[in-house]
């Protein structure tokens, strides 16, 4: 017996002695570990990683930018099943133990030391995860063991059970780009938490464990095994009868892939949004959950990107079949499963779909699909009334669009197999830009037929030659300088000579002369002789720095007479805001698209305060009480036409001073934009842009009806370009159509004839139902009648009308008699310099 006891006591020591060595080794640890680990307080004011939402001016969904999906949610807001489904799988002792579940922590040391595998389950609590997630890294050590447990204890002191629930609940990741239960309820199922049945909220609860490779998507069977062992432990914690499981887990595994709906398309418009917000808030913009409210409508959007791709399938059925984007040579036993291959990669573009030809034979081609599917065209289904066989050949990779049924015979198609079209690829690209010209809002813009098939927006970054749309710029510059629409300029051959002996010879675009001709005429039938010679005589430096004040960089504009036939490389966005000028009354506005922008709270981070036109506002008015040589921003144009008196004849045409209000100020704390011209000559321009629609160059767009239209076609050398910019309403719109590669349009694809068309499309639906846009003669204007050689007729009876400026009357009374047409002078020579 003595020796026994001796044993003992020798074992009793042996373990006191082995206890000490461990409570000095875990105080060691702890000494070396705890003084690095990070303070918990800090998740009280943790900021979950969440995706920029991007939505139009009505609050639709525009778009969503970041790399997660996550949705953060309260506790509060997840149901009550959903928490005990995570309960029962994760931690079931969750709400009972401090931080660390010793039972479990045992369970796991006994498994390390009967068995030989490294890693065991268990021993980790939803608090342990929570701390794992947030301040330490997956390592596999006793250390990070450690430092995890004395986190978790901190953690239970410091924080609630629903707290760390909470954050465990948002921050666990659930595959597929997924972070929070919130998103993965919406990605695997499409609905919100509340939606959810008991099926769904126990296939969830078992993701987090295996994210990427037990998902109810790339594992299902794995998944539904978890999803049944979750039931049953639920069963097990009586959470739930085991009838109710029973039933659940005879519910097949329907998980699917949902993204979050956009509600308004528009990719061109997103990206930029995206860009802008990052300049603004760095690259967090797309991680704190910011909310941007946009000024795009959801209406005209659809509009611009309809008659955009309409307009391009219009002008590429005029230039023929042009043949398959690619050719594969496909093996012999190459079917539709193998073409889904090479289909992988290539998208679908404004709903065309990509397709491989397979095989033709007789009339008919049979073709694959990118999602394998086989489909076969008929005589009836190829394009521009030829049939598919005689237009592509096995291994051809074409494009086919899906035909609608019509709405009356959508129920007897809904039964039947889809039936598609052969189409193609416009080769020739488009830009639309739609911008409010008093407040410089953009309401629209497209920068492409697709923004799947190019990035590249060429709204905001194609910069290419305006041609003749750029001629009411120059015009304006000459009406500050004493022209007015009725002045006479020659229409007739001239050739510049620089000082190397180079030659230019502008030409009319029609190729014949008309002589001397009013502005205004001039204007409508688009005389590039005129506005060359117009831009000679009012000099090239003063027109550039005239022009500058429409918003146009000064470097962009040529030092040179070709400027006057819009030779300057600009995008279709500043033409829109220089044209913006002309529609608002001389005030120049800078174009913005974000209007607004919310945290994730509801804060608002930042509101767009524009300047905005306001003809009515204190000491804006653009007639005589400003002197007309520092009407833009205090610039000095050198000397100007200077207020005369009037002519007996034209005083009493002159419109008498009315009895209007006092000029009113902005509204709210809005500011006004800064005059870029004078008001006077803005409505002398929108008159003529007026009549060009009237009887002139763009008379398409009389189909609208409104009598507020205006507008200017333009074309370049060898119809490189074709562009369309007017106004109508409270819209300013201008539409460029042009190949990538600046290639040709085609035989005679005038802006007429390419451009025009898009903008009446667009137009029709920005127009409806908004109210006529006036244009009546500012202040400092003085109605008057001229002959047809420009002269004033005294009287004031007879000839044409027009309003001209006050001090422009001096000038008018001189006759200009240029003789009969068949007596035009010989072809001029000028120093272009």
């Amino acid at each position: 017996m003595p020796r026994l006891r001796r044993l003992l006591r020798w074992a009793l020591f042996a373990l006191a002695g082995l206890a000490l060595l461990g409570a000095i080794a875990l105080g060691t640890l702890y000494y070396l570990v705890a003084p690095k680990l990070p303070d918990v307080e800090t998740l009280r004011t943790v900021e979950m990683q969440e995706p920029m939402y991007v939505y139009a001016r009505d609050g639709r969904l525009m778009a969503l930018f970041g790399e997660t999906r996550r949705y953060p949610v309260e506790i509060e807001q997840v149901p009550e099943r959903l928490k005990q489904a995570f309960i029962a799988i994760e931690d079931a002792r969750f709400y009972q133990h401090h931080g660390v579940d010793y039972k479990g922590v045992a369970r796991a040391v006994w498994l390390l030391l009967t068995t030989d595998d490294k890693r065991v389950p268990g021993g980790s609590t939803i608090t342990q995860q929570v701390a794992r997630q947030f301040f330490l890294s997956s390592e596999y050590s006793y250390s990070r063991k450690l430092a995890e447990m004395l986190l978790a204890m901190r953690m239970e002191r410091e924080l609630s059970k629903d707290e760390i629930f909470e954050l465990y609940l948002n921050k666990s990741f659930f595959g597929n780009r997924a972070y929070g239960v919130a998103a993965a309820a919406e990605f695997y199922y499409g609905k919100k938490l509340g939606e959810l049945s008991l099926d769904e909220m126990a296939s969830l609860a078992g993701i987090p464990k295996f994210p990427s490779s037990g998902n109810p998507l790339s594992n299902p069977e794995r998944a539904k095994q978890r999803r049944d062992y979750i039931l049953d432990r639920m069963a097990e914690l009586r959470f739930i009868t085991p009838a109710e499981a029973a039933q659940a887990k005879a519910v097949p595994m329907h998980a699917a892939p949902h993204e979050r709906p956009v509600e308004v398309y528009a990719p061109y418009v997103a990206e930029m949004v995206r860009q802008e917000m990052i300049a603004r808030f760095g690259n967090e913009a797309l991680t704190k959950g910011y909310h941007v409210l946009t000024t795009i409508d959801p209406v005209l959007q659809a509009a611009a990107d309809q008659a955009v791709r309409d307009g391009l399938m219009t002008y590429d059925r005029r230039h023929g079949w042009h043949g398959a984007e690619r050719h594969f040579d496909l093996a012999a036993d190459e079917d539709a499963a193998a073409a889904r291959q090479r289909l992988r990669d290539v998208p679908a573009q404004a709903g065309l779909l990509p397709a491989l030809v397979l095989g033709v034979a007789g009339n008919q081609a049979r073709l694959a699909l990118a999602d394998g599917s086989e489909i076969a065209l008929g005589p009836n289904q190829g394009w521009g009334g030829r049939s598919p066989a005689s237009l592509v050949k096995r291994g051809d990779l074409v494009r086919v669009r899906r035909v609608e049924p019509k709405t009356e015979a959508k129920a007897e198609a809904a039964a039947a197999p889809p039936s598609y079209k052969l189409e193609q690829l416009p080769q020739a690209q488009a830009a639309l830009v739609s911008l409010d010209a008093e407040t410089g809002a953009l309401r629209a813009l497209s920068g492409g037929f697709s923004f799947a098939g190019a990035k590249f927006n060429r709204a905001t970054q194609a910069r290419r030659q305006p041609g003749s749309s750029f001629k009411p710029f120059v015009y304006a510059a000459a009406f500050e300088r004493g022209y007015n629409p009725a002045s006479i300029v020659l229409d007739a051959p001239v050739v510049f000579k620089d000082r190397r002996g180079h030659l230019w010879r502008p030409q009319n675009d029609t190729g014949n002369f008309a002589g001397p001709m009013r502005l205004r005429e001039a204007m409508v039938q688009s005389r590039n002789l005129v506005s060359v010679r117009l831009l000679d005589a009012i000099g090239v430096d003063y027109a550039r720095k005239y022009i500058s004040h429409f918003g146009f960089d000064l470097a962009e504009l040529p030092p040179n007479l070709s400027m006057s036939l819009g030779t300057a490389s600009l995008t279709p966005l500043s033409v829109a805001r220089g044209y913006a000028v002309f529609a608002n009354g001389g005030y120049r506005i800078t174009p913005w698209l974000i209007d607004e922008v919310k945290d994730r709270a509801g804060a608002v981070v930042f509101k767009e305060k524009p300047a905005i036109a306001c003809r009515s506002c204190a000491g804006t008015s653009g007639g005589t009480a400003q002197p007309v040589d520092t009407v833009v921003d205090g610039f000095d144009f050198g000397p100007a036409p200077s207020a005369r008196s009037e002519p007996q004849d034209a005083k009493a045409q002159a419109p008498k001073a009315d009895a209007r209000p006092s000029p009113a100020l902005p509204p709210g704390d809005a500011t006004v934009a800064p005059r870029a011209i004078d008001a006077r000559i803005a409505y002398q321009i929108t008159s003529m842009l007026r009549d060009v629609v009237k009887r002139g160059t763009g008379t398409a767009a009389k189909v609208l009806g409104r009598e507020d239209v205006g507008g200017k076609t333009g074309s370049t050398n060898d119809h490189r370009d074709a562009w369309f910019s007017g106004f109508g309403g409270p819209f300013v719109t201008t539409v460029w159509v042009g190949r990538d590669n600046f290639k040709s349009l085609g035989y005679r694809e005038y802006g007429g004839k390419a451009a025009l068309p898009i903008w009446i499309d667009y137009m029709r639906a920005a127009l409806k139902d908004q109210p006529l846009a006036p244009n009546d003669p500012p202040e400092g204007m003085v109605k008057v009648a001229v002959a047809a050689n420009g002269a004033l007729i005294p009287g004031g009876e007879g000839g044409i009308t027009e309003w001209v400026k006050a001090e422009d009357l001096e000038r008018m009374q001189s006759y200009m008699d240029f003789g009969p047409q068949e007596q035009l002078p010989a072809e001029e020579a000028f120093d272009i310099f």
